[in-house]
């Protein structure tokens, strides 16, 4: 279900890596911040998901009918491109954290983490680089927290 959500383009930009043996979790504990390691060691699988600031050259497949005039525009405007690979891997980690929380997953996105280490350990010699990462698993009473606040409707939204 989460690779049906829909990006800009359709150009597909997120890569995730799932972190699941102790090794790999051991190598990601090296990377996140203090008081995040317990959440990866105990998580079922932590998603890396990146970002491929390439993506552009997957549209002949994904877009076929306006690649060509994409692939050169993406080509040519660098910022555009990185922004449009960053929004859109968000938004495809978000699809995914959906996706979980429907089979009935916890989900705990987390940004405290070296980005410049998670991209030499885990996407050494290639161009994908770090967005975020998700714990996912099943949490127990004692280490779920109860939701937080929403901001309400009126304070978050301008309708015009």
């Amino acid at each position: 279900a989460a690779a049906f959500g829909p990006t800009s383009a359709n150009g597909s930009p997120a890569r995730f890596v799932w972190i699941r043996s102790e090794a790999a979790k051991q190598r990601l504990v090296e990377c996140v911040n203090p008081g995040n390691e317990i959440k990866v060691l105990g998580a079922s699988a932590t998603v890396i998901i990146g970002y491929d600031p390439n993506f552009y050259l997957k549209l002949d497949r994904l877009m076929p009918h306006a690649a060509d005039r994409l692939i050169q525009l993406f080509s040519s405007e660098p910022q555009d491109t990185w922004e449009t690979a960053f929004r859109n891997s968000a938004l495809q980690g978000a699809y995914l954290i959906i996706a979980a929380r429907a089979l009935g997953l916890d989900c705990g996105p987390l940004s405290g983490f070296d980005h410049d280490k998670i991209n030499a350990a885990f996407f050494e010699g290639v161009d994908i680089r770090a967005n975020f990462l998700c714990c996912i698993g099943h949490g127990s009473n004692e280490s779920l927290m109860p939701r937080n606040a929403r901001l309400p409707f009126t304070e978050a939204n301008q309708i015009l």
